[in-house]
């Protein structure tokens, strides 16, 4: 909204600094401060209603040092979250922008099946919450929604280099572009292709998949993208749901990872940069830092009252939103395989939950006794069972969160 009005006074008036509203960066620090006061500053007041109205966390005693305590702490924080993410960029982001809309979008969808399943927990004292598969259906549901709009929309495109003479088959407009003394031709294409390292030229095309039923086989491409897409999403907003289990761990892995994709949804989304780490172009993309920006800021702002001992929990009116906006950013800027690496402390944590799981019923049923790898899963809790307090076992998960994120960054340029 503020982008507008900016836009419109900078185009009719010559006020001093108006021209900055233009820059990217500048909109995303903006983004980052509000987003900061809104989660600490009005944080507080959320926190005293969540309070007033007995929107307390109930506890299950799992022998944990400390846990007992927790109860009756306010959940359902992750409204502070939302907030934090949605006014910010509705103030200062392109809202014609589709990758904006789509954010806002997976923002909301999510933040709503979380909310649902906090207040049936909550309200209707239901322990389990809301159904497993209704939780599926609104990941499917929301996944269905990016990966057809991704596919179809004519405003998402790749920008790619054709040969010297300029020749192709698609009728795309192409642009004639000088490197060094070299001139070359590129154009703005309807795509399968993302970005994954240690493979030829770090470039995957998901239609190649099915290159086994022949020619003609790219025209089948779509349902291998929208299934890689809800299997992304899904297992994303599961990873961060999971993770979500003592103070601060998802909230701080989740503005690591924030930040990492807003550096490569910006250098995305700059033909100059993009150009020279040789990686995908994705015009308008860069829109995608100021949601990222709000992101982060609100990561950080919850961290605030998240951190040990907790004011707050964000519930899985949080977890499960930052887990599918994160899944849906990568995806937007074609780095979604990169998660194995950049979200590898989500991979971890709900990895540990299938392994102890499968091999439990694996050995009940061989043995007439269920055995586990875990003392305790998800993995955190193994180490609370160790005898490790969380808050150490947060900051080192923090630590391992940096370097994946590093890793992941450094990618960018190994062929």
């Amino acid at each position: 909204m503020l982008y507008y009005l900016f836009e419109y006074l900078n185009a009719h008036y010559e006020f001093p600094g108006l021209r900055l509203f233009q820059y990217i960066t500048f909109r995303t620090s903006l983004a980052i401060i509000i987003s900061l006061i809104i989660t600490t500053v009005y944080g507080r007041r959320i926190i005293n209603y969540l309070h007033k109205m007995q929107v307390g966390e109930t506890v299950r005693n799992l022998g944990l040092e400390g846990q007992m305590q927790k109860q009756g702490t306010p959940t359902m924080g992750g409204i502070m979250i939302l907030l934090g993410i949605l006014v910010p960029t509705l103030l200062l982001a392109n809202l014609t922008n589709v990758y904006v809309l789509l954010m806002i979008v997976t923002t909301i969808w999510m933040g709503a099946v979380g909310f649902v399943d906090d207040y049936i927990k909550v309200f209707k004292k239901n322990k389990e919450g809301l159904a497993g598969k209704f939780k599926i259906v609104g990941q499917v549901g929301l996944a269905l929604i990016i990966g057809w709009t991704m596919y179809f929309n004519p405003n998402i495109v790749v920008r790619q280099t054709v040969d010297e003479a300029g020749t192709s088959k698609n009728t795309a407009p192409m642009i004639l572009r000088q490197k060094g003394e070299k001139y070359y031709y590129t154009q703005d294409v309807k795509t399968t292709i993302t970005n994954i390292p240690f493979y030829k030229n770090n470039e995957f095309d998901y239609a190649k998949v099915l290159k086994f039923l022949g020619p003609g086989y790219e025209k089948y491409a779509v349902f291998v993208f929208i299934l890689f897409v809800v299997v992304i999403i899904t297992a994303v907003s599961n990873g961060a749901n999971i993770t979500d289990g003592i103070d601060g761990l998802a909230t701080g892995t989740s503005a690591i990872i924030g930040i990492t994709l807003g550096l490569l949804a910006y250098v995305s989304g700059n033909t100059v940069i993009a150009d020279y780490l040789n990686i995908l172009y994705i015009p308008n993309s860069g829109e995608l830092m100021i949601f990222a920006g709000a992101f982060v800021g609100a990561c950080v702002g919850f961290l605030w009252y998240n951190s040990y001992p907790a004011q707050v929990f964000m519930g899985d009116t949080g977890s499960l939103a930052i887990g599918g906006i994160i899944a849906a950013l990568a995806i937007m800027i074609r780095k979604e395989l990169l998660i194995p690496i950049l979200c590898g402390v989500f991979l971890i944590e709900i990895l540990s939950v299938m392994i102890q799981v499968s091999y439990f019923k694996y050995t009940k049923k061989r043995f007439g006794e269920g055995r586990r790898v875990f003392l305790m899963s998800p993995l955190h809790h193994h180490y609370q069972k160790k005898g490790y307090h969380e808050a150490k076992i947060v900051t080192r998960f923090w630590i391992i969160s940096i370097l994946l994120a590093i890793i992941t960054i450094v990618t960018l340029k190994l062929r």
